[in-house]
């Protein structure tokens, strides 16, 4: 490959005064880095600095004013604001979630408009970004409104893969959300995604029941009885390899998730609470299902270590790596795909005559 066709990877900061920019900075000290990717950093040189005296990092930096001067074997930095930031590690402000949200929109836009390959976030605030341009409850649900198609949140590790059919919503709204609808939707677009990013051809899926037992025969809860478990058999019949429900306390104790491809959540915490047990600091954030690529590490802005030079990037570097594999597999999916279309085509054609 040559340096010009390497994989170009946007990076927002997060939260200034968390451990966003610590992370991307240690991840990219190792120079061999580029030899996998062209990074570059949407922020602006002077808060990179500051974190860099900070921290006592030495990561080295090529300043741009433009994509178009992107230059391989370089940790880039566009400049998105030139003015200073009064910066305070470990606090959040209102100014550290303003400038997150700048980082985010010029990454994102670049991403709308092919002049990066993928996107990888560092963590924000969800609270101090708020504001009149910005009213999501985080990334996923930022940029599945700004690109085209239906997000699913996919925390990866390995062979290990937990979706989640309700987000970050709150615990009381999760039952009144659950229907054949969002079951369905929810599983086409995980079983999608294992196909043209993973590359799985026929992907095994496990779909956690809702309630303590799954229901226990309607005692706890009548939801996985009378919802869930018929959409799930619709689904079987439709040809997909989709289970359940599963009993969710003992699902991932007895490690029944090493015999499926995917896992499908009910709500967040019941998905993300056993995978952060088995693969936290080692884990990614994939949002599946939109028509560009974004990862994030599996942790937040870390405010507590913020400035200490405590933090670690294993995760950051892996969403790094994830993203590259996913754009390549992708990428792979959709010309054999075309192929397959032109050859049928082909032979339509000849068939015609």
């Amino acid at each position: 490959m040559k340096k010009s066709d390497k994989i170009k990877v946007g990076i927002s900061v997060g939260d200034l005064n968390g451990i966003g920019i610590e992370i991307i900075l240690k991840s990219f000290e190792d120079n061999r880095m580029m030899d996998f990717c062209t990074p570059v950093i949407f922020a602006s040189s002077k808060a990179v600095s500051f974190h860099k005296r900070a921290l006592n990092l030495n990561t080295n930096i090529h300043g741009i004013d433009s994509l178009s001067k992107i230059v391989p074997q370089k940790l880039n930095l566009l400049n998105v604001w030139k003015e200073l930031v009064d910066l305070e590690l470990g606090k959040p402000s209102e100014s550290s979630g303003r400038y997150a949200l700048k980082s985010l929109e010029k990454a994102t836009e670049a991403l709308k408009n092919e002049e990066i390959d993928i996107l990888v976030t560092a963590p924000i605030d969800k609270n101090n970004i708020q504001s009149e341009e910005f009213s999501f409850k985080g990334h996923t649900e930022f940029l599945e409104n700004k690109l085209d198609g239906e997000a699913l949140m996919i925390l990866c590790s390995g062979e290990l893969r937990v979706g989640l059919i309700t987000g970050h919503v709150p615990v009381s709204q999760v039952s009144g959300l659950i229907s054949e609808e969002l079951i369905t939707k929810k599983v086409d677009i995980m079983y999608k995604s294992l196909v043209q990013d993973f590359n799985i051809s026929k992907p095994k899926i496990a779909v956690l029941g809702l309630n303590p037992h799954c229901g226990d025969q309607g005692v706890i809860g009548k939801e996985d009885d009378e919802i869930v478990r018929p959409v799930l058999e619709k689904i079987q019949k439709e040809g997909q390899l989709v289970y359940g429900p599963y009993a969710a306390d003992s699902f991932f104790g007895n490690e029944t998730y090493r015999s499926f491809d995917g896992i499908l959540a009910m709500y967040h915490d019941q998905g993300l609470a056993p995978f952060k047990t088995l693969a936290f600091g080692k884990g990614v954030n994939f949002t599946a299902g939109l028509e560009k690529i974004r990862t994030s590490p599996d942790h937040g802005t870390a405010y507590e270590i913020a400035g200490k030079g405590k933090a670690d990037y294993g995760s950051f570097k892996e969403a790094i790596f994830m993203g590259i594999k996913l754009f390549k597999a992708r990428k792979e999916y959709n010309h054999l795909v075309s192929d397959k279309l032109k050859i049928h085509k082909d032979k339509k054609k000849q068939y015609s005559r």
